[in-house]
């Protein structure tokens, strides 16, 4: 399998774009249907499983959105009830699995930011203390928060394609975490666009247009009434470009195709 071109990056999203364009109240109704349900869970306050129970359900919805955006690809009307699209597969078990490993990478990550600030993130994230602004300003938090994203970017690697191939593929969740790793480190430079142009798009974008509303009208509630719809379009075309991610290395899930090898890491 050839490498692809650091291009591909900006044509992942684009494609993101344009799967949004087809059926945008739709996929974006399935998106606050989510979020909904991810209140819920917060709202119940149940001890330490309220917490990190969002987290191991993040790889079976997040096939609900794959499965939606193929669903778009094929001309299929995208349904709130995609959302149980992981929960009705046979691979739930693996997917909810992987979903206990990302709860663990988070740890890891979080807690080996103790080194950078003495534990004062993990204690703040944990719940264990609150920060007033002044002890932020005299810490090393932000530093920390740096290390830990750092620290986690292996174990994004290893995650990013883990879902679709557990469920797509019907791999075990170990090898879909090996193909996934291997799969982007070999497209780091896409991936690279990939990052940099959302969080240019994340960035720039809502700036100039608070920038251009506080020009036009001024009034601080209009910007607010058009940013959040603007934020929230902008997450749900995110969410529709991680399926173009997927078909470019590994093609589209309808297809039968030989699963590519990832390439070996170099000594």
């Amino acid at each position: 399998m050839e490498k692809l071109p650091a291009k591909t990056g900006w044509i992942w999203i684009k494609e993101g774009f344009a799967l949004f364009r087809k059926q945008p109240a739709e996929i974006s109704t399935l998106f606050l249907v989510y979020m909904f349900l991810m209140l819920g869970l917060n709202l119940l306050q149940i001890p330490i499983l309220g917490q990190i129970l969002p987290v191991i359900l993040v790889p079976v919805f997040a096939m609900a959105f794959m499965q939606a955006c193929l669903n778009i690809e094929q001309g299929k009307r995208v349904y709130p009830n995609l959302l149980l699209t992981g929960f009705r597969s046979p691979a739930l078990k693996n997917l909810l699995l992987l979903g206990v490993l990302y709860v663990i990478a988070a740890i890891v990550a979080i807690a080996a930011s103790s080194l950078v600030d003495g534990g004062l993130f993990w204690l703040t994230v944990t719940g264990q203390s609150t920060l007033d602004p002044k002890e932020i300003q005299d810490s090393n938090i932000s530093l920390a928060m740096m290390f830990a994203a750092v620290v986690y970017i292996p174990a994004a690697m290893a995650f990013w394609y883990a879902a679709p191939l557990i469920m797509w593929q019907k791999m075990g969740v170990l090898k879909a975490i090996f193909y996934s790793f291997f799969a982007v480190s070999r497209e780091l430079k896409a991936f690279a666009v990939y990052g940099l142009a959302w969080a240019a798009i994340g960035v720039v974008l809502p700036a100039v247009v608070s920038v251009l509303i506080a020009a036009i009208v001024g009034n601080q509630s209009v910007t607010i009434m058009i940013l959040l719809p603007l934020s929230i379009a902008l997450t749900v075309v995110m969410y529709c470009s991680f399926y173009p991610t997927y078909t470019h290395i590994f093609g589209r899930p309808e297809q039968d195709l030989p699963l590519p090898e990832p390439a070996a890491p170099k000594e």
